[in-house]
This record gives structure tokens, C-alpha cells and sequence, in this order.
């Protein structure tokens, strides 16, 4: 049975002012499941009104910082009460693995928790000023309505990423999620309105991007926009915000390497590098997408993951031993099978897949084999360009310095992963290497006391830990005489 979704604006389910659905469809089955409703401008300002008046007349404006931290830790035990039944839709919804999606629903609440707890502890300064007669302080006020916009890979983990540090800052959200994937995140809101938040605080405008996601970038009552997707959307919306002079925080695109040297513990590295490409199908901005293997045991290394890429089962991601599910969307299951065909084509060595993946569990889905290249040089465009899925190109490398050159040379500066037994080297590459986040000996690890972000073109601004609620605040300064005496000369300043 098809199910039918509803906007959420101002507290309440509501249709789109369109009048108008589109459908949404299982990648595993490859069959429609849900209409989505199609929104446009108007909802998009009903939205953004509903979220400024929020903030400025609501009971939410008026909240105590301690009362706000109560109601998101509460939004976090019911999500952690629904976990499980979030996760099968997201499964659904985009055909990640329920054992992926699951793990990542049952570690959600905690950022609930942690930006609840920290809502009370935005503190201002008291500045020991220069000046004789003036008090001075500082106060930190929420930046205003935010637009949040979210990828298909991972919907509600994003939102807890944007929505909890804003909220904690005294903000309200106007989400709009992909279009690929906006089930979860309608249905998430019936856990808002059971956890308190005022009416306002919270509002979903699904449908496309010229439609809600343009409109909501250029609407004027919207002062920050936090986005995860592409890099070629992240610089359109940079470029629109930047007319409004909005602040943005951008989660884009990633090449991250991850590096092996010879003294590792290669078993371990294996793992990693699996768990790097083809965990979530490779459909992950910190995909570890290029593998830089230390030369003198590139040979045994392949091997070796040769050996587990064989094992690896494709199916049904409902099913606790599948490894590997299908593509999410069509556009990107044809761009994963273009990217392979320009990698044989560029003289890279298909040791492993590189076709579209067909059997009786993958009838009616969107599957690509697990595909490994050799023979790799860094300028080849499968070395160079996110392909964003199962597809690992093999480079191998000489020495530390050859390693670090590899590494940087790309557009791209998410993540980076180090193997190696020699701590002074993993400092050394630590810092060596540009990219937000480095792993030593371990790949794909996320928490919400831990920055993310990228330098160069995978970003601006960090998501999680504690600095993160700074992106959705305006500092204050604030000056009071305390003298009894007029200045002795009112034209010139003090």
C-alpha cells in the first residue's frame, strides 16, 4: 500500500498549497512506496513566517535556555523509544543497510542529549575594558531562522547534525530534505510535537530544489543556511546566500585517501578500507575512495581484499547478513556505472566488479558490484572526482613524502586515513595531510563531542562538538556608562 505524507508547518501536518504529490521509490524493490508532497514558494513562506514568528512573539522566544535543553533531551528519549521503527523507514526510503541505519538511529538521541545539556551554558564575557566609566559585556543571541537542507545518504542523523546545536542556540528550522529521500524526516516531526516544542520551532517543506530549496536560500527572513550535498549545489547556494550576506555552513563532496604503509597491522587495514568504501555502498561524503598503499605490500594487500570483496553478499538491506544494498537514487546508480566505463577507458585495471550487480535478491533494485581498480594514477578522473559509490581505486606509493603529495592532491579536504604502527608517523601525517578530519588506524568513526567538516572544496564550517552551536549565534557587545559626569566633549568619541 502506498502511504501519503503531509508538509509540516507551524505545529501541524498540512498539504502542499500545490495540491500536488510526486512518488518515492524503495531502491531495493524499485517500486513506489509514498507520495511526497510537492511544495513551492508559498509554503516556503508559510514556513519561514511560521519560524520567525517562532522566535519573536512564540512561547519559544520567551523560553528559558534550561527549558529548551529539557525539551530536546526529552525529543532524544522518544527518538531513542522509535528508533527501530525509524531506521526500517529509512531503509525503505533511501536502501541503506537496517544494521547501518539502525546504529546511527540508536546513536542519534545523543546529540539531543549533548545540545540540550549545552543550551544553558552559552555564556557571555565581561570585558575588563580600556576605557574608565564603562561596563562592558558580551551576550550571545541566536543568528535567526535557519534552512537546513539534507542529503539522501543519511536524512535524520542530518538533522540532528544541523537542527540540535540550533535549537540549543534558541533558533528555529525550516528543513527541507531530498526530494530522493523525505519520509523520515515528515515522520520525525510526530516526535517534535510529542516532545513540546512550540508551534513553529519546527517545519519540513519537502519537494525539488528550484522550488523549496532556491526559494528558502533567497527568502529574506532566513539569516543561515546549513546544507550537506554536492559540491556543485553547496557553491549555488553559496553564491545565492551570498547576495542575502547570509551565513553558511557547507558539508560537500570528499576524495579522502586512505593511506597504508608497509608496518601496519594489514588485516586491521583491510577491514578499514572496506568498512571506508563499502559500508552504505560507498554513498558517504567520507568514503575512502582512493587507497594509497605502500608499494612493497600493494601485492599482498590487494590480495587480502580481494579475498573479503569476494564474500561480500548484495540483497535485501533488511536482512542482517547483507553487506551491501542497492544505489539509492537512478541518477546516481547510472553516474556509478558511467564513472567505471571512464576508469577502463582511462587504462585503470578492473581487478574486481565494475558491472551492474544482477541476481534473485536484486531483481527489482538498483545494485552495482563492489568494484576495485589498479594501475590508478592520481590524475586519472576516477582518483580525482566523487564518484559516490562502491568503486576503490588502488595507488601505490613509495615513501611518506610520496604519500603526503598523493594525498593532498585533490580538490577536495574532508577526511584522510592513516594505518601504521609508527606513532611519530602518524603524527607527522596528522598534520601533513589537508583535510578536516584524520583517522589513525581506524576509518568512518563519528561522534557528536567530535568536529566534522572539510578545508578546501569539501566545505565551510564544522558540524558536532561543542564548537558547532557557535555557527548558529551573533555575538553582542554591550556598553554602560557608569559615570555621573556628561562628556566634556560630546563630538569626539571616546
Amino acid at each position: 500500500m502506498t502511504e501519503t505524507f503531509q508538509l509540516f508547518i507551524d505545529g501541524e501536518y498540512c498539504d502542499p498549497a500545490t495540491g500536488e504529490w510526486f512518488d518515492t521509490i524503495n531502491p531495493y524493490t524499485g517500486k513506489v512506496w509514498a507520495r511526497i508532497p510537492r511544495g513551492g514558494q508559498d509554503d516556503v513562506n508559510r514556513a519561514v513566517d511560521a519560524a520567525r514568528t517562532a522566535m519573536t512573539e512564540g512561547p519559544w522566544a520567551t523560553m528559558t535556555a534550561s527549558n529548551r535543553g529539557k525539551i530536546m533531551r526529552k525529543l532524544g528519549d522518544l527518538v531513542a523509544q522509535n528508533a527501530d521503527r525509524l531506521a526500517a523507514l529509512e531503509v525503505r526510503d533511501n536502501g541503506k543497510l537496517l544494521a547501518e541505519m539502525a546504529g546511527q538511529l540508536n546513536y542519534h538521541p545523543e546529540w539531543w542529549y549533548y545540545y540540550g545539556g549545552l543550551a544553558d551554558k552559552i555564556e557571555g564575557t565581561v570585558v575588563p575594558i580600556d576605557k574608565p566609566d564603562l561596563f562592558t559585556f558580551t551576550t550571545h543571541e541566536p543568528v535567526g531562522v535557519v534552512a537546513a537542507l539534507t542529503a539522501w545518504n543519511s536524512p535524520l542523523l542530518f538533522i540532528a547534525w544541523k537542527c540540535a546545536p540550533a535549537l540549543a542556540a534558541g533558533c528555529s528550522v525550516v528543513i527541507k530534505p531530498s526530494e530522493f529521500t523525505s519520509a523520515s524526516t515528515l515522520a520525525f516531526m510526530e516526535l517534535t510535537k510529542q516532545a513540546g516544542f512550540p508551534d513553529g520551532v519546527w517545519n519540513v517543506v519537502t519537494g525539488f530544489g528550484p522550488e523549496v530549496g532556491a526559494q528558502l536560500v533567497e527568502h529574506p527572513d532566513v539569516a543561515k543556511i546549513t546544507f550537506t550535498g554536492s559540491d556543485t549545489t553547496g557553491r549555488k547556494i553559496y553564491e545565492s546566500a551570498a547576495r542575502g550576506l547570509k551565513k553558511v555552513s557547507l558539508e560537500l563532496g570528499g576524495k579522502s585517501p586512505n593511506i597504508v604503509f608497509a608496518d601496519a597491522d594489514l588485516d586491521a587495514a583491510v577491514a578499514g578500507a572496506v568498512s571506508g568504501i563499502f559500508a552504505a555502498t560507498g554513498q558517504t561524503c567520507i568514503a575512502g575512495s582512493r587507497l594509497l598503499v605502500q608499494n612493497s605490500v600493494k601485492e599482498a594487500f590487494t590480495e587480502k581484499l580481494l579475498a573479503i570483496a569476494r564474500d561480500a553478499k548484495l540483497g535485501d538491506p533488511m536482512l542482517p547478513d547483507t553487506h551491501i544494498g542497492p544505489v539509492t537514487t537512478q541518477p546516481q546508480f547510472e553516474k556509478i556505472l558511467s564513472y567505471i566505463d571512464i576508469a577502463k577507458a582511462e587504462g585503470a585495471r578492473c581487478v574486481f566488479g565494475g558491472n551492474r550487480a544482477q541476481g534473485t535478491d536484486m531483481e527489482g533494485g538498483m545494485f552495482v558490484e563492489p568494484t576495485i581498480f589498479t594501475d590508478v594514477t592520481n590524475d586519472m578522473r576516477i582518483a580525482q572526482e566523487e564518484v559516490f559509490g562502491p568503486v576503490l581505486s588502488i595507488i601505490g606509493f613509495e615513501d611518506e613524502a610520496e604519500a603526503v603529495s598523493l594525498g593532498n592532491d585533490v580538490i577536495y579536504g574532508l577526511a584522510a586515513g592513516v594505518w601504521t604502527k609508527d606513532i611519530a608517523r602518524a603524527m607527522r601525517m596528522s598534520k601533513a595531510l589537508k583535510a578536516g578530519i584524520v583517522w589513525v588506524n581506524t576509518y568512518r568513526v563519528i561522534s557528536y563531542m567530535m568536529p566534522f567538516g572539510g578545508v578546501k572544496q569539501s566545505g565551510i564550517g564544522r558540524e558536532s562538538g561543542i564548537r558547532a552551536i557557535e555557527e548558529f549565534l551573533e555575538t553582542k557587545a554591550v556598553w554602560i556608562s557608569t559615570s555621573d559626569a556628561p562628556p566634556s566633549n560630546p563630538f569626539i568619541q571616546r
